[in-house]
């Protein structure tokens, strides 16, 4: 049960984020046993057009799409159609032979033969594939040769060839690191589907749970209630730095009327789609309840179990992650709470939970029968501590 006097903090809290102007426009919802508990929603959308930020906000959830992705690939797992051992060169040869950086590498040829991934390490991070934006050589050359996923950058076969012709960051397995492994892993999805990842994604999750408005472009319907995305970084929001004192904290970065997500050409796995807050409630609740009828209950309780030998912090990540290394594990798609103390914000044993790049946040809470979702549109989630803030409030008004 909740406090309502307490729950109300929240909107005093996302009003100071709002009037600081760190947020253009914000909006929460949260559930309990499947019963809405609490939404509110302030500030805007866009600035220049000065629309407010509603419930029906069309907003850039970037990664948490990897969570779709990722029961997409065990919807297609427990048909019996792979295991999670396979090499992902079964699915696209370009991975059959790969190199990883020699550990102390200081140029990107530097390699040493090395295992092709699995599909579990692409799951679980562990596959030696990082992010343009993590540092080192293999995040260099990846920003160098543009290798991001975006939605404008032609197909997402080309894309998972592209990232192949690099040296792995590391030998899989032996690491962490935070990565476009979930990319990789939607195109798993669309060769052994025969569909694109969005067909595939609307005959096998979307339809089934009612969530009409999420798409890898925005629905034709909705351009009028699409958010810009914001930054305040001088120089562009796509890194993981902190803001300036003297920036601008409110850049738009990513507009309504140009942006590459009114007409996706890549349908990335990792952070390609857009969709309103009620619609990803929709899926959280999917995962509360046990699958919902899109997967089975077993399969979704081995997803949302730790799948690391340990906390993420013990695996030597060097990279960039939406939420606490520390008191964290990681499923399949999501990080595992395993320690509050160490996570340093309130939480259940069991929470399962990812943000996204623009800052939105979800958890799914299994002893509390919660499910919460926030959305905001600042790039990058780094900027501000609003996702241990918020859950400390909604912890702070649990009786």
């Amino acid at each position: 049960m909740f406090d309502t006097d307490r729950l109300d903090r929240i909107a005093t809290w996302m009003q100071g984020y709002i009037d600081a102007r760190r947020f253009a426009g914000a909006s929460v919802l949260i559930s309990q046993g499947g019963k809405e508990v609490y939404y509110h929603q302030t500030g805007l959308r866009d600035v220049a057009g000065q629309t407010p930020f509603e419930r029906d906000t069309v907003a850039r959830i970037y990664s948490m799409t990897k969570p779709v992705t990722s029961l997409a690939i065990m919807q297609l797992a427990e048909r019996g159609l792979f295991h999670l051992d396979a090499p992902v060169s079964d699915f696209i040869p370009s991975f059959a032979e790969m190199r990883a950086l020699v550990p102390g590498a200081t140029s990107i040829d530097q390699t040493a033969p090395c295992a092709t991934p699995t599909l579990h390490q692409l799951l679980t991070h562990t596959s030696g594939l990082t992010y343009a934006f993590n540092p080192g050589l293999v995040g260099a050359a990846m920003a160098e040769a543009k290798v991001e996923f975006r939605a404008n950058q032609g197909s997402l076969a080309e894309m998972c060839d592209r990232a192949a012709a690099l040296p792995l960051a590391f030998a899989p397995g032996t690491r962490w690191e935070y990565s476009v492994a979930i990319d990789v892993l939607g195109r798993v999805v669309e060769v052994v589907s025969g569909k694109t990842l969005e067909q595939y994604f609307i005959d096998h999750i979307f339809d089934p749970l009612g969530m009409d408005e999420t798409r890898f472009s925005v629905p034709t319907a909705a351009r009028d209630r699409f958010a810009a995305a914001y930054t305040p970084l001088a120089d562009g929001g796509f890194t993981v730095g902190k803001i300036a004192a003297d920036a601008d904290s409110l850049r738009e970065i990513d507009g309504t009327d140009k942006s590459p997500f009114l007409n996706a050409s890549l349908f990335g796995g990792g952070g390609g789609l857009v969709g309103t807050i009620d619609d990803y409630m929709k899926f959280c609740e999917a995962l509360r309840t046990g699958g919902a009828g899109i997967i089975g209950p077993k399969t979704l309780d081995f997803m949302m179990r730790n799948h690391l030998p340990g906390e993420i912090a013990s695996m030597g990540p060097q990279s960039f992650a939406e939420q606490p290394m520390e008191g964290m594990g990681f499923g399949l798609g999501g990080a595992v709470l395993l320690n509050p103390g160490r996570a340093r914000a309130p939480g259940s044993i069991g929470d399962f939970s990812w943000g996204g790049m623009a800052s939105t946040f979800f958890w799914v809470d299994p002893v509390l029968d919660i499910s919460a979702v926030f959305f905001t549109q600042l790039i990058p989630s780094s900027a501000y501590p609003a996702r241990p803030q918020l859950k400390a409030l909604v912890h702070g008004a649990l009786t």
